[in-house]
């Protein structure tokens, strides 16, 4: 049997990525629905119990019209890795075989994205609490420029393929180089899961984009994000919290502790999300293989629909 021939036989993954806000949630659940499918997330921010307003979780009504996984997978407080995100997406793409039903990851986290699209090999490389308390005292007092340059100058191939914007991201790489004395990437590597993959992009104008994000910004506003920062503080999660540093979740604490105005802290949470946008999609036109459908098109959600039909039956006739 020749190569191509071998992965007609794989079992199907339909990957469905985009930017904060692009309409990935409505049209993951018009897949599900129409091809069976379960969705497996592949957002860095969902797995936190708790904070649903602020990540834009599926509400619970979306997560009843369909199975969803690696939502609600552990408390903010609890440190939760890549490797473990790749090892339960896999399992959980597994068992959604195994039930005869459609795979669907969905997500804007790029690095989640690739662990399971690419099979990224993720260095196991255990932290050393020294190292990383000594790290952890550098990023407080110096910053998250000053540890980037850091990486920067003992793994310049880590650094550029790390994004130097995120401070657990480059806290780790620089960990890694100190503890091994190489890079990274030296020990990273990819292994391709065995999974005959669909990978679907989808994008919209960025003035398009832009004001979808306020809107959803104010939307979340109005749904309760105050409250909702309030009570997971209250419960004793610190802002410093890598999940509670993340977008929405840190302005809004700083609204609570009288540092912002709410004006100001939803004008920054725009501003922020727009430039992580600008990240996501750098990441993602990185990635092979993806067809991109424009969501302005009002044809686009149907062209997505024949795309998914047309891959399932090429493995259905194999």
């Amino acid at each position: 049997m020749n190569r191509h021939a071998q992965e007609e036989t794989l079992p199907p993954l339909v990957v469905l990525l985009g930017a904060t806000a692009v309409g990935k949630t409505a049209l993951s659940l018009e897949l599900a629905a129409r091809f069976d499918g379960e969705i497996v997330s592949a957002d860095s921010r969902q797995v936190y119990r708790g904070m649903d307003i602020g990540t834009a979780k599926p509400t619970p009504a979306e997560q009843a019209r369909v199975p969803h996984h690696l939502i609600d997978v552990v408390e903010p407080d609890t440190p939760f890795t890549l490797a473990e995100y790749q090892r339960l997406a896999y399992a959980a793409i597994d068992a959604i075989h195994a039930r005869g039903r459609l795979p669907i990851l969905v997500g804007g986290s790029a690095l989640y994205v690739r662990a399971v699209v690419e099979g990224l090999r993720i260095p196991a490389v255990a932290p050393d609490p020294a190292l990383r308390a000594q790290l952890e005292e550098e990023l407080a007092r110096a910053g998250r420029e000053a540890l980037a340059a850091r990486l920067q100058a003992v793994d310049p191939q880590g650094a550029a393929a790390t994004d130097l914007r995120n401070p657990r991201r480059v806290l780790r790489a620089l960990e890694i180089a100190l503890l091994t004395g190489r890079s990274k990437l030296e020990l990273q590597g990819a292994q391709p899961p065995p999974y005959r993959m669909l990978q679907i992009g989808l994008a919209r104008p960025r003035s398009e984009l832009h004001a979808r994000i306020r809107a959803r910004v104010v939307a979340m506003f109005d749904a309760g994000l105050v409250d909702e920062t309030a009570r997971l503080l209250a419960a004793g999660y610190a802002p410093t919290l890598p999940a509670m540093s993340s977008l929405g979740y840190r302005e809004t604490a700083a609204l609570l502790a009288g540092e912002l105005d709410a004006e100001t802290a939803l004008e920054r949470i725009c501003a922020e999300t727009n430039r992580f946008v600008r990240h996501q999609l750098t990441w993602f036109r990185r990635m092979p293989g993806v067809q991109w459908f424009d969501l302005s098109d009002p044809s686009a959600p149907e062209a997505v629909l024949r795309a998914v039909a047309t891959f399932l039956s090429q493995s259905n006739n194999r």
